[in-house]
């Protein structure tokens, strides 16, 4: 058995086959350093206990799954962004079954402080992205923003219908991009 592995991407990477192939569970130190080839000593040279791995393996998941688009004029338009994201969340979903449902949304209930942590910080870049983008579509009428209506709040109100869509497994962004028109055009 190899005793050194070559990168903790490589453990990570490792780890999210395995939640591919067999689901959340499978991620623990055990089964983790037999598909890597290693010892269980070598995967706690990386990370100190389960709970710090799967808290690692959820990051890395979310940025698996929002990658940034190869085509960055998707930043500079909302009706694309939200085309995007919304694609990005049903690939997410088919790659990684469960995770939006099952872990990441149980991640608030339970009392999981860093793997909650990790998932807020991977919303609240989403939500960022949204709010920037809202910023510099340039089809975006000019008094659409008020003092009251920010682009921040209505981001806020952009990402709420995004994980109410993610809970319904609804990954049709028509009636979200309606309501940019609407409400932006």
């Amino acid at each position: 058995m190899n005793t050194v592995v070559t990168s903790k991407e490589d453990i990570l990477k490792t780890s999210r086959k395995l939640i591919q192939q067999q689901g959340w569970s499978a991620v623990n130190i055990r089964s983790v350093a037999a598909a890597c080839g290693v010892s269980v000593g070598s995967i706690y040279n990386y990370f100190d206990s389960k709970a710090e791995l799967v808290s690692a393996t959820v990051e890395s998941v979310w940025h698996e799954i929002f990658r940034p688009p190869k085509d960055e004029a998707v930043f500079h338009d909302t009706q694309a962004y939200i085309t995007w994201m919304y694609s990005r969340m049903e690939d997410g979903c088919q790659r990684y079954p469960g995770f939006f449902t099952l872990h990441s949304l149980g991640f608030m209930q339970e009392d999981k402080a860093d793997g909650k942590r990790k998932m807020q910080q991977a919303w609240q870049h989403i939500l960022n992205g949204l709010c920037s983008v809202l910023k510099q579509d340039a089809k975006i009428r000019a008094d659409a923003f008020t003092e009251q209506f920010t682009a921040k709040r209505f981001s806020d109100v952009l990402f709420s219908l995004m994980l109410s869509a993610l809970l319904r497994q609804d990954y049709n962004p028509a009636a979200v991009l309606e309501i940019v028109r609407r409400t932006l055009y």
